[in-house]
């Protein structure tokens, strides 16, 4: 039961500046279904299963609603949009895994609006290194037609090695691209009470559709796992002041087990933003990582906009490296995004782009500022991290994968 007084937050329900009246309804429907699942659980619950509602609920979240979320258009912009260098530097880390192996497949996690696949196609299919099959696991229905539209057109001779998928495969042999989905998974809620010990924030709806505010309650920890992560972090001198808030991803574990049950042999990459553990919960981030993106604004009210906009957290790549170990992978590297697209030539490929046909001034600044912000510690160098996850398969050589030579921060995880 809540033991403390509920927070009241404004939701932004609206009609915000801007937003349409069928945006209003599609956020008013939501709420309804929020709200007839809180009524069942006394009122309320837990943040994460409020976040997976609102960026998953069929027909209604986020992720599986109609409306645009990637480029200039969207909400935010990942990196394949910044620059097609982006993905041409994970093909040639691909090209690597595929070629250890003798060939294999490629699984990509959310493939946002296809702009990854296309790029690493092509690189593979410049370096004759094509995989037997690119797969693209997305649950959103809207999200995969424009996936095939935006792959038809760039790659009309592969689109027959395209296979969408709903659920993993249940053998997968190759590599798996999983980039800025680990930020979108659901996490947990904590704060530190007056005696130092966890409390967690559970949602409570507005009791009808007419109301503006959602409350946060503190209450006990509703799993036993929360609890438990809590008091490992406290073990290790972290989160331990009272009023202290943040995140845990309690589906870490499930989540990369699964992956590790579906690949029978191959590399995952996971690229997100993200910190050491020791970093992400250190004391001066007193309240926490989670952020809200809604037309290229960032703010901090996951109660506004309610299935129009992406709530993440930052990730915490000690626990993703404890939990794919912990599911029997072997962690194969982990370096900052500068260092691993520079490890894989960036600077080559830049140049041969600036270089090739056709390739006006315009064109080539364009080519240089996206060079740039992938890879400046400003922009994306530094707060992006790559992590490496191996199951039976080492590089030839027994070296380090080629993205993962030039810095090593495995000692920092």
């Amino acid at each position: 039961m809540p033991f403390s007084a509920a927070a009241q937050i404004s939701s932004g329900n609206g009609p915000p500046a801007g937003e349409d009246l069928a945006a209003l309804a599609h956020s008013r429907q939501l709420a309804k279904r929020i709200r007839a699942e809180a009524a069942t659980s006394g009122g309320s619950l837990p943040f994460d299963r409020f976040m997976e509602l609102a960026l998953y609920a069929p027909g209604l979240g986020y992720y599986v609603a109609g409306a645009k979320k990637f480029g200039p258009g969207g909400d935010f912009i990942t990196a394949p949009d910044l620059s097609p260098l982006f993905g041409l530097c994970l093909a040639r880390q691909c090209q690597e895994v595929l070629m250890a192996l003798g060939g294999g497949e490629i699984l990509e996690l959310g493939a946002g609006n296809g702009e990854l696949a296309a790029q690493i196609l092509e690189g593979l299919k410049r370096a004759d290194c094509l995989p037997r099959r690119y797969l693209i696991l997305e649950p959103g229905a809207e999200l995969r037609e424009r996936q095939r539209d935006l792959l038809a057109a760039r790659h009309p001779d592969l689109i027959g090695h395209m296979h969408w998928l709903t659920g993993l495969p249940p053998a997968f042999t190759g590599v798996l691209v999983a980039n800025e989905v680990m930020d979108a998974m659901p996490v947990s809620r904590f704060r530190i009470d007056a005696e130092g010990q966890p409390v967690e924030y559970r949602v409570r709806p507005p009791a009808t559709g007419e109301e503006q505010d959602w409350a946060e309650v503190l209450a006990s920890p509703e799993d036993p796992a929360l609890a438990l992560a809590v008091a490992c972090l406290q073990a290790r001198g972290l989160a331990r002041m009272p009023g202290y808030t943040s995140e845990v991803n309690l589906r870490l574990g499930p989540w990369l087990g699964a992956l590790a049950d579906s690949l029978r042999q191959g590399l995952m990459i996971l690229i997100d933003y993200g910190y050491e553990e020791t970093d992400y919960y250190r004391a001066e981030r007193s309240m926490g990582t989670l952020i809200c993106h809604y037309r290229h604004q960032a703010h901090g009210d996951p109660y506004a906009h309610l299935g129009l906009q992406d709530i993440t957290a930052h990730v915490d790549f000690s626990a993703v490296a404890r939990a794919g170990q912990a599911a029997g992978l072997e962690l194969a590297g982990y370096t900052t995004q500068a260092h691993f697209l520079l490890a894989l030539g960036l600077d080559e490929l830049l140049a041969e782009r600036l270089n090739g046909p056709g390739v006006g001034d315009d064109e080539g600044l364009k080519l240089v500022l996206g060079a740039k912000q992938l890879v400046l510690p400003a922009a994306m160098g530094e707060r992006f991290r790559v992590l490496g996850l191996a199951k039976g398969l080492t590089p030839d050589g027994g070296e380090s994968w080629r993205g993962f030579r030039l810095r090593d921060l495995r000692g920092r995880l």
